[in-house]
């Protein structure tokens, strides 16, 4: 394994996920519809307890999560269009912004999946992960067409 990889990798991991996190935790207070607050409260959640599995995986490993922002400023933007979006009340707009979000969240599983030499038990973490964020992103879109 090497450390730095791996330790860039996982890094890029929680700041993907602690900015969907967010972006979900402000469009649930925002947004009127219930069926969406419930989505994107069960997401919000969802992500807050990707970010502890890895941060705890991290620590068992001895890497160092990053405290600062090192992060491409383009994940940053994923789901800051969000807030405009909330306020205008456009279903599709918002829920089409969301799956955007959940793009750049699965490209980020998809690079920390080819990770040479991952230890099994960070790997297993990554990869059920990786199934949590694909099927958000799949109902994101589910839910976008639908409210066309």
């Amino acid at each position: 394994m090497d450390a730095k990889t791996t330790q860039a990798g996982l890094n890029e991991l929680i700041e993907t996920l602690k900015d969907g996190q967010k972006g979900y935790a402000e469009a649930m207070t925002d947004v009127e519809d219930a069926d969406l607050k419930d989505t994107f409260k069960k997401y919000a959640a969802q992500r807050a307890s990707y970010i502890t599995e890895l941060e705890d995986q991290m620590f068992k490993l001895d890497l160092k999560p990053d405290e600062t922002s090192s992060i491409t400023g383009t994940v940053h933007r994923a789901f800051i269009n969000l807030k405009g979006l909330v306020t205008s009340k456009d279903r599709h707009s918002i829920l089409a912004e969301c799956e955007r979000g959940e793009d750049y969240a699965k490209k980020a599983y998809e690079t920390a999946q080819k990770i040479e030499g991952l230890p099994a038990e960070l790997k297993a973490v990554i990869e059920k992960q990786a199934a949590g964020i694909t099927q958000g992103h799949d109902e994101m879109r589910a839910l976008r067409d639908s409210s066309k």
